[in-house]
């Protein structure tokens, strides 16, 4: 192990261990065991604090919730956040199955296709994006070897801890961003077509009532939702050829 990974290591450590466990997993939640299936488990993120919504099963109803409780103290996502943040599971369930519906019905799919193709980024476009991560991953590593650099001359690690943990952020912002760069050749109509055909009987896995058939479904077009309680909307993500398709449907709480 390196100094640099060595130090970095260590100063998370003890910005975790300052507010014990809790204070530890406040800015992710990360995925537990469960006893029942959760249609939409990891598929869904508030719209104030971008955090992944928790399953809370109540006695009339599935929701995903999102509490403030639960935000680290001082975070600016506190100013907007509600107290707590509900989205009821058969509403944006019904919402999202009649989208699916829509897009891959035999009548749409060639529709569906074209705009999957269409929507995929230009080599030029895709090129300035990863030269302009490939710049960010550089300049956070630079500040990295700053404050390496700084805390082995004798300064303090606590008084560095907020500018490295922005650092440490932005490099893995950069270092995910290029590690998922999209194919330099697009995909063809025919190369997405086959990738739907992949997927199965869309139609029959919608209209069933098993929970694990439709979240197969959900992770076979990596399905993903962002929830504005604000707007009482959410924001559908679909990536089955590896590009974007989107769509804002309507539903939940905000307490």
């Amino acid at each position: 192990m390196s100094v640099e990974d060595f130090t970095q290591a260590q100063l998370l450590r003890r910005s975790k261990g300052a507010g014990g466990l809790r204070t530890a997993r406040k800015a992710e939640r990360s995925g537990r065991p469960a006893k029942r299936p959760y249609l939409f488990r990891g598929r869904i993120r508030c719209g104030v604090c971008t955090r992944k919504m928790e399953a809370s099963p109540r006695a009339h109803g599935m929701y995903y919730r999102c509490p403030a409780r639960t935000l680290a103290p001082g975070s600016p996502a506190l100013a907007e956040h509600p107290p707590a943040v509900y989205l009821r599971e058969d509403l944006i369930r019904d919402e999202i199955n009649g989208w699916l519906g829509g897009l891959f019905a035999p009548e749409n799919v060639d529709q569906t296709v074209g705009a999957l193709v269409a929507s995929q980024s230009t080599p030029s476009a895709t090129s300035g994006t990863l030269e302009a991560a490939k710049k960010r991953l550089a300049d956070a590593e630079a500040r990295l070897h700053r404050f390496q650099t700084a805390i082995g001359a004798g300064v303090g690690p606590e008084a560095l801890t907020e500018a490295i943990n922005e650092a440490q952020a932005e490099r893995a912002a950069a270092r995910a961003e290029l590690e998922n760069k999209p194919a330099p050749s697009a995909l063809t109509d025919a190369e997405v077509c086959a990738m739907i055909d992949s997927l199965g009987d869309i139609g029959a896995a919608l209209s069933s009532a098993k929970p694990d058939r439709l979240a197969s479904l959900y992770q076979a077009v990596d399905l993903h939702v962002r929830y504005e309680p604000a707007e009482r909307t959410a924001q559908i993500k679909i990536h089955p050829a590896s590009r974007v398709n989107n769509v804002r449907v309507r539903g939940g709480v905000a307490r």
